[in-house]
């Protein structure tokens, strides 16, 4: 989350300024927003699309809203943010299923555009959408002739977004944070035509759980009625943890534990009841998951869980790719450089560690432990201990005053849970006909030389904000984002990121059987490279998918 306050923090400088404040009727409210005269925008904020999910509604799925009750509705500012144990967060609240719509001033009336309807990440325990200001992404849009309306929301984390154990697979009550996102999307389906968007023009985009959530909805969800196609950044499927709920039981115990009102139900499968009720403040819980999280052992305790037939992620990904088990709407999905040194420790000095590690996280094994560890000193013999071969990628032999084996973990968890998964899904889904298309994200940035492009790094390039993580912002860097912008907004405009509008850029070519290469997004070079970087390793990881398909914290 530092990294994405740091991402606010630029996005910031493009400064809502108070005018005439813009309104639209839906049903019986008039949505009042507020007018943004740099680059002509019209923003409206914080609206409710779900009941709040407080007291009997707590852990439940989401209870649809498309209308308000009110003649009015102040739509000024972001509403409040979900609860998450983030103190940077000027206001959360369990109230916070909200959506924002930020537009183009002046569009006709009758004339409907695309909208990119962006979904954050956060490790499914952070998030909130007021962070992600898209003015430069739509005013791009209208520059380059093709504006789109821009939608973000917030969905429920945690404990409270992604419930564990037996009791919450029994009452139905799993993945809710992603529940919520199908309610955001009908929302946008019910009423982003009176705010001058196309609901048959949706393209859905996110970064990291985002992204997870987005390629998890591709999998078995309504998601085909609700866009009509997607941008994957950072995140697929397989790259959180896959487990059924009852796996994770003792985290929710550790949970309802630290909630005095309802610590004798600890442990039982009744303790639903007790969490409901009006007397447990946003205090207590946030409290009760935030002490669940240090108990846990785990980095992202609360991601998505396997919720069986019928439910939104019904067995683990590599089954129900193999199964043709997705949906076939087009998409972007790329990943940068070097995703795993944000989440690999500085501490990490010895093979064995490294070995520890890929047991603990890869167990338990559909294969057996034999099998396991067999396939665990195949990846050591795989990425020697050679820092040439490390991560950061492309730093020769430096090792930044660390061990050699910091940049051989990165290197082994980045692929496990990141590239090998992008080159998986974008492989699986072009094989059976799906237009897709690559990217790797390689531009230096300064802040930080260990942790060299890490997780998150093409985030301000997308939102038309470059070097926020330090260092000079270059020529170079913005001309870069200002490339990005235009390929997102020609395939969210038109399904294709060659459009021929906007700045000049190299042509994308689609990912195919026969076409396996990927675009190269790089300030000093933009260009189409071949999808084989450590092919015999991802070969090896993706031969295996249900060994390697779990991942926790090193």
């Amino acid at each position: 989350m530092v990294l994405l306050r740091a991402v606010a923090a630029a996005l910031a400088l493009l400064p809502f300024i108070a005018a005439q404040a813009p309104q639209v009727q839906v049903g019986n409210t008039a949505i009042i927003g507020r007018s943004i005269p740099e680059f002509s925008k019209e923003f409206f904020g914080g609206i409710p699309f779900a009941e709040p999910p407080v007291g009997q509604l707590r852990l439940n799925n989401p209870v649809l809203k498309t209308r308000l009750d009110t003649p009015t509705f102040d739509a000024g500012n972001y509403g409040p943010a979900c609860l998450q144990p983030d103190p940077s967060v000027p206001v959360i609240s369990e109230d916070c299923l909200r959506i924002n719509v930020l537009r183009t001033a002046g569009v006709p009336a009758g004339v409907l555009l695309p909208v990119m309807a962006w979904v954050y990440g956060g490790g499914f325990d952070f998030g909130d959408s007021s962070i992600y200001n898209a003015s430069a992404i739509v005013a791009q849009s209208a520059l380059r002739g093709t504006p789109v309306v821009f939608v973000s929301l917030n969905y429920r984390l945690g404990p409270l977004g992604f419930p564990k154990g037996q009791e919450a697979h029994d009452r139905g009550a799993l993945n809710l944070g992603l529940k919520d996102q199908l309610a955001a999307l009908e929302w946008v389906q019910a009423n982003i035509g009176f705010f001058g968007g196309d609901k048959s023009k949706v393209t859905v985009f996110g970064q990291s759980a985002g992204s997870i959530c987005l390629s998890i909805h591709f999998l078995n969800s309504p998601i085909q009625s609700l866009a009509r196609a997607a941008i994957f950044e950072s995140g697929f499927p397989a790259t959180s943890q896959n487990f059924p709920a009852a796996h994770r039981e003792k985290s929710w115990t550790n949970f309802v534990k630290d909630i005095p009102q309802c610590a004798s139900t600890a442990g039982s499968k009744d303790t639903f009841s007790c969490l409901r009720s009006d007397t447990i403040d946003q205090a207590t819980l946030l409290q009760a998951g935030a002490l669940a999280d240090d108990q846990s052992g785990e980095l992202f305790a609360w991601d998505p869980t396997i919720d069986g037939p019928g439910g939104i992620l019904p067995d683990i990904p590599s089954k129900l790719l193999a199964k043709g088990k997705f949906v076939r709407l087009p998409f972007i999905a790329g990943t940068v450089l070097d995703e795993a040194t944000t989440f690999t420790p500085k501490t990490v000095t010895t093979e064995d560690q490294i070995r520890q590690s890929l047991i603990a996280n890869f167990t338990p094994s559909p294969f057996g432990p034999t099998v396991l560890a067999k396939d665990v000193e195949t990846i050591l013999k795989l990425y020697p201990d050679i820092p040439a071969l490390g991560s950061p990628f492309g730093t020769g032999n430096e090792t930044f005053g660390l061990s050699s084996q910091y940049k051989r973990t990165a290197a082994i968890f980045g692929d496990l849970s990141f590239q090998s998964q992008r080159r998986s899904w974008i492989q699986t889904l072009s094989k059976a006909g799906v237009k897709t298309f690559g990217y790797l994200f390689t531009d230096p940035q300064s802040s930080n030389p260990a942790n060299g492009v890490s997780h998150a790094s093409e985030i301000p390039y997308v939102y038309g904000a470059p070097g926020i993580f330090g260092g000079t912002v270059t020529p170079e860097a913005i001309a870069l984002s200002r490339i990005m912008v235009d390929y997102w907004v020609s395939f969210a405009t038109s399904l294709d990121p060659n459009d021929g509008k906007g700045f000049p850029r190299p042509v994308w070519t689609q990912y195919t059987p026969s076409n396996q290469a990927i675009m190269l997004l790089n300030s000093t070079g933009t260009s189409m490279i071949p999808d084989d970087y450590r092919k015999k390793q991802i070969d090896f990881i993706n031969s295996n998918p249900a060994v390697w398909h779990h991942r926790r914290s090193f």
